[in-house]
């Protein structure tokens, strides 16, 4: 079972985690990551963070992401939402969540989910600053060092 979504609108993290394991006695572990908007970025206050993305290349890409996770560990279900458009701080932007029987599995496809999101997804961001400037965040090495990572890194291995 898989669940990817692009949306506007605010997630639910219970009724996320609910529709992934009520009822399953299959589920040993879940393994979960949020992500918010921070207020500050290299030492500027962030007001707000737009995201932009391509509808249809956006879903198939995240579709391709989760595929790559199940293919890698043994999930019993994933959940991905993306946001997009105007976020303030505080705000979540994704959330990811992988089932499996096992911790193990479910803690590292969520770690490869997230790192390979951030660096395979097609988003932009741009934030939007106290000053009134605003700045599109570039991509940043230490988050293509994480995703490379996962391409040696076997079912085996987590």
């Amino acid at each position: 079972m898989a669940r990817v979504a692009v949306q506007t609108a605010p997630f639910d993290v219970a009724t996320e985690l609910a529709a992934l394991a009520t009822g399953r006695h299959d589920v040993g572990g879940i393994g979960s990551f949020i992500g918010t908007v921070r207020d500050t970025a290299g030492g500027r206050q962030i007001t707000a963070m737009t995201l932009e993305h391509y509808p249809g290349m956006t879903e198939r890409a995240l579709a391709d992401i989760v595929a790559e996770a199940g293919r890698r560990w043994p999930l019993l279900g994933v959940t991905v939402i993306h946001r997009v458009g105007r976020l303030v701080p505080g705000e979540g932007i994704v959330l990811v969540l992988a089932a499996s029987a096992h911790r193990a599995a479910a803690l590292a496809a969520t770690g490869f989910l997230i790192d390979w999101l951030k660096t395979r997804a097609p988003f932009w961001k741009r934030e939007h600053f106290a000053d009134g400037s605003t700045a599109w965040v570039e991509a940043r090495a230490e988050d293509d060092a994480a995703a490379a990572s996962w391409a040696t890194t076997s079912r085996a291995e987590s």
